[in-house]
């Protein structure tokens, strides 16, 4: 097992597949590297280089009392990058890993980016606010932060329903499927999956998104339950200049592991990467 052990001694756990032009992969919450395992083999049996982290708190790296914040999450990110010193790089990043990539532009540049994909991702905030009357109220949140603190493993069972689209007439996704999501969720220690709820919804980053100078594909669903897709893809949509946005109608917020999104999205991915 591959770990970069970052300046405040954290060990972040990383999978290095293949050779070639590096994708860089940043997971949501609260799973960790290997939901992204079908996009990673994807990439390297394509000629790319696949490097995929769990997020300190999340999977195989250490569950830190702190630092479970975007700045830390992207300051992580950038030991791995430069400890690997992987340049030239297509950043990838879904939910609250499309934060930790928008915080990592906003705070690094991107002087070793080319390019970024942002997939149902939290930006620019997720919060209602006065400024942000399309986010989510507080209340959502708090009722997050009590299911992972009272019940977790029931809570993310249930949870995985609404990630997937598993409440939806017509649903093609599989028990399998969500007992994975659960498995990956109950591997976050609890105190960073708590932290990282108001890391997600409460962090302002649209400055981040103003710094973005490389082509840049944000997707959403239509149907995303977990990240309302008119407070997220389409704001951050007009923030980056020049972004390509594009909505699968009637896709949940996991379109990347579901039928049949995923096909689309893997094929659309592997355009992206190539163009």
């Amino acid at each position: 097992m591959a770990f970069v052990t970052t300046k405040d001694g954290t060990s972040i756990f990383y999978k290095d597949w293949g050779s070639g032009q590096p994708v860089v992969f940043s997971h949501g919450w609260p799973l960790n590297g290997d939901a992204w395992d079908p996009q990673a083999k994807l990439v390297a049996d394509n000629g790319f280089r696949a490097v995929v982290h769990d997020r300190r708190g999340h999977g195989r790296s250490s569950q830190t009392w702190n630092g479970n914040d975007l700045d830390t999450y992207a300051d992580d990110l950038a030991e791995v990058i430069e400890k690997l010193d992987l340049r030239d790089i297509i950043l990838v990043g879904h939910s609250t890993g499309g934060g930790e990539v928008t915080r990592y532009i906003g705070r690094y540049g991107t002087g070793r980016v080319s390019k970024a994909v942002l997939l149902g991702a939290i930006p620019p905030l997720m919060l209602r606010t006065d400024g942000n009357p399309e986010g989510l109220p507080r209340e959502v949140f708090d009722e997050i932060r009590q299911g992972v603190a009272t019940d977790r493993s029931q809570f993310y069972e249930d949870l995985s329903a609404s990630f997937y689209g598993a409440n939806r007439p017509g649903s093609q996704v599989s028990q399998g499927t969500r007992d994975a999501f659960w498995l990956w969720s109950m591997q976050a220690g609890i105190k960073g999956a708590y932290d990282c709820v108001k890391a997600f919804s409460e962090t302002d980053l649209t400055e981040d998104l103003k710094r973005f100078d490389v082509p840049t594909w944000i997707v959403h669903g239509s149907d995303d339950q977990i990240v309302p897709i008119v407070a997220a893809g389409e704001k951050s949509s007009k923030i980056v200049k020049d972004a390509q946005f594009t909505v699968y109608e009637g896709a949940p917020h996991g379109l990347s592991m579901v039928a049949p999104f995923k096909d689309t999205f893997d094929a659309d991915l592997l355009s992206f990467i190539r163009s």
